[in-house]
């Protein structure tokens, strides 16, 4: 049955997929911040966002100037609209209160809002220009190990572009922060952990949480200054500035596309297939965050991935792919039988999850 839908071509090194999920469009044009966004709403999707620093390099490498240029990203200020977010970008924040300290987070006294996070054996929330020991967390086991503990004490933005230079980013998440060998480095010292709050949003409504400043030029405090640029010839970092000032701007295009309607695997596929391109393929965490942004407007608990576990070479297959180079599996939820696919879970980690392929779940399109 399978081999009537896709034959795949096996190999034994990864094969990762050409097709980005999406394009940067910079326009040379100058117009203030609404004027951009309905401009970009109007010709592509929505002024440009930016999931991590591999988006960064492709948003500088589509400028056709090194100039200061609008983004997607704009403020809205006042204490009640901060919102948490983890440093790592494919981190999603979701309230534990039991991993608090007693009655925090309190935002208590003084002229500076508490919108950092430092742990001992709970979390509190503090200035971010205090000055803490920090850890950071390396994806590629960096000495053979996760976590790195730096005992000189630092900003928390200080800390956050320490760890991204030299690792990958400041220890992020309950699972990391409660991890064994983390608390094992932690011992009982005040750390920074990567977790903060702002009241910056995404022109389009998605919850990224990569942020970029140039802390010489950003002033969040500025009630005027309450749109976002980036500044191409400072490396592409940030700065805000008022939203009615004249800039050139970046587009970008979504190649994904969300349907909501109930399908079995196949007819998901055949779907895709017919009346765009293809089930979107995930080969990197980037991916995986430009995809779980779409499946959280889903209605069904989970959407399709063109994911299947192909009996004949008895491996996971992408429908555009050789062989899976990028997992996100949850927990105990990868089952290795010939009936079935992946499906991303729409809420919590966005995690992916083993489905028969019988059952019936929205899906998520690649298009041309």
């Amino acid at each position: 049955m399978e081999n009537d839908i896709y034959t795949p071509l096996l190999s034994p090194h990864c094969v990762f997929i050409t097709c980005h999920l999406y394009e940067y469009h910079f326009i040379k044009e100058e117009m203030s911040w609404d004027a951009a966004r309905a401009y970009c709403r109007e010709k592509y999707t929505d002024l440009a966002k930016v999931f991590d620093l591999t988006d960064m390099r492709r948003l500088q490498d589509s400028a056709q100037s090194q100039t200061e240029a609008w983004i997607g990203l704009y403020s809205e200020p006042g204490r009640d609209n901060r919102r948490w977010h983890w440093s790592l970008p494919r981190e999603e924040y979701t309230e534990n209160k039991s991993c608090w300290g007693d009655g925090e987070p309190n935002d208590y006294g003084g002229t500076n809002p508490e919108n950092c996070v430092r742990t001992r054996d709970k979390w509190a929330d503090v200035p971010c220009i205090n000055t803490h020991h920090f850890i950071c967390y390396d994806e590629t086991m960096k000495d053979n190990k996760t976590f790195h503990l730096n005992d000189k004490s630092v900003t928390w933005t200080q800390a956050q572009n320490y760890c991204r230079q030299h690792h990958t980013d400041l220890a992020s998440g309950v699972d990391q922060i409660y991890s064994e060998e983390f608390m094992k480095l932690q011992k009982s010292e005040a750390l920074w952990i990567g977790l903060f709050r702002d009241t910056w949003r995404w022109s389009d409504g998605s919850n990224f949480s990569f942020r970029y400043w140039d802390m010489d030029s950003f002033n969040d405090g500025v009630n005027n200054r309450t749109c976002a640029t980036t500044l191409l010839e400072r490396s592409g970092r940030w700065s805000s500035a008022g939203c009615d000032q004249r800039k050139p701007f970046f587009c970008y295009d979504d190649k994904l596309i969300l349907i909501r309607e109930n399908k079995t695997w196949e007819e998901a596929l055949n779907y895709c297939r017919e009346k765009h391109h293809d089930l979107v393929s995930i080969s990197n965490p980037e991916e995986q965050g430009w995809v779980q942004e779409r499946a959280k407007n889903a209605s069904t608990p989970f959407v399709w991935l063109g994911l299947r576990y192909g009996c004949t070479a008895r491996l996971w297959l992408w429908v555009t792919d050789y062989v899976v180079c990028y997992e996100r599996w949850a927990s105990g939820g990868k089952t290795e039988n010939c009936d079935m696919s992946a499906a991303m879970t729409t809420g919590g980690q966005h995690e992916w999850v083993s489905q028969r392929v019988n059952e019936t779940f929205n899906f998520i399109c690649f298009k041309h």
